[in-house]
């Protein structure tokens, strides 16, 4: 069954709401050393920028999603958009850090409110079997995304000053409340799911998982591969994130192609041969006496992204199709839960790993431990991903709906 051109349209709207948060997070992280000097503060202390926001992100995600179930996409969208956009003026106009935290509070409890509604939003005028292609465009905007950020932090930042970069997320934030005002409709549900339906399903409870370890992978190795390129291999910071770039360019370019795969041949297959891949290329760079500089190094990276890349998709359609579109928000709301614990425990592995310097010895440690979780944890929960016989029915349900 083909997606109508207002499946399209409604993805582009919801993608674009979905790259805001994105782009938000990398642009603000490449302007925190000129806030430090502009608010004559310690470079430590703004870190706070980075905890305030992604702390309030996390714990709006779930109340987000069981608004979206209730009240719709369209509407959870418009305020989180409203509340990042008001954030991110009165960010502009800090004089401390303190207040400057207390903007990206808001800002985060917007971004928690408009993650769940844009990809419940996105998959919504999809049939299930066409979700996979949806959800790599998705997966390919993310990746777009992650390059553009620092991009524009940098120019902006070195052209304007830091205060730019906050005022620059005010259009940006306009311009995606008018894509969603204009293609994103008002649907109402005729009912408001309970919670233990999502929670206790067990292809979300495996997709979750899967998304948590896909991004405590993928965090870590980077943290672990920026520090040792910068202060042990001797790049610059500019030379080490182009290493970086590739792999993020290999992520965006492997989920279109996912997608495909999941709608062909289901989620587990690219799934498990997305961890697969991944774990061979950590594998091999975790082996004592392998090379961690040079050109000789991007060889196996490329495996590595390929593979990260393969992850995305798998799970989102996995978790979106286990369940009715009414419950979407929820399930959406546990993917990005599982996102940032997975983020957050990748980065607090990786900085014990390299307590004592990112020497050649220890990352190799930490890239081997990172396979070992790829192998031992991430293929076998593969196992679990897939829709179950009484999601027939959810099928049957939405073709006759789309029939008539």
């Amino acid at each position: 069954m083909s997606a109508p051109r207002e499946a399209w349209t409604r993805l582009a709207a919801c993608t674009g709401a979905a790259a805001l948060l994105q782009i938000d997070g990398t642009l603000i992280t490449v302007a925190l050393p000129s806030v430090a000097r502009g608010l004559d503060i310690s470079s430590g202390s703004t870190s706070i920028v980075l905890t305030a926001y992604f702390a309030a992100y996390a714990l709006m995600l779930w109340p987000g999603g069981v608004l979206v179930d209730r009240v719709g996409a369209r509407r959870v969208a418009l305020l989180g958009l409203g509340l990042f956009a008001l954030g991110a003026a009165a960010g502009a106009l800090c004089t401390s850090i303190a207040s400057l935290a207390a903007t990206r509070v808001l800002q985060g409890a917007g971004a928690g409110l408009v993650s769940p509604a844009a990809l419940a939003g996105a998959v919504s005028g999809f049939p299930p079997e066409r979700r996979g292609r949806a959800l790599g465009v998705w997966g390919a905007s993310a990746g777009v995304s992650n390059l553009l950020g620092p991009l524009l932090g940098g120019l902006l930042t070195v052209a304007l000053g830091w205060r730019a970069d906050w005022w620059a997320l005010v259009p940006l934030t306009f311009i995606a409340t008018w894509a969603i005002v204009t293609h994103l409709p008002r649907i109402e549900h005729s009912r408001s799911p309970t919670a233990r339906g999502v929670l206790s399903n067990r292809i979300i409870l495996a997709a979750t998982f899967v998304a948590a370890l896909t991004f405590a992978v993928m965090i870590g190795t980077f943290f672990v591969a920026e520090q040792y390129l910068q202060h042990a291999a001797g790049y610059s910071a500019l030379g080490a994130s182009t290493v970086l770039m590739l792999v993020a360019l290999l992520v965006g370019a492997a989920a279109p192609i996912t997608g495909r795969l999941a709608d062909r041949h289901g989620e587990r297959f690219p799934a498990t041969a997305g961890f697969f891949s991944a774990g061979i290329g950590l594998l091999v760079l975790g082996l004592p006496g392998v090379p961690l500089r040079g050109w000789i190094t991007l060889a196996p990276l490329v495996p590595v992204g390929l593979g990260l890349g393969m992850l995305f998709v798998p799970v989102s359609r996995a978790a979106m199709n286990a369940i009715p579109a009414e419950s979407h928000g929820r399930a959406s709301a546990a993917l990005s839960v599982g996102r940032l614990t997975g983020a957050a425990a990748g980065a607090a592995l990786a900085g014990q790993a390299l307590a004592g310097g990112p020497s050649a010895t220890a990352v190799h440690t930490a890239l081997l431990a990172a396979f070992l979780l790829c192998v031992l944890a991430g293929i076998p929960a593969c196992a679990f991903l897939g829709a179950p016989p009484v999601h027939q029915t959810v099928l049957a349900d939405h073709r006759e709906s789309q029939s008539t």
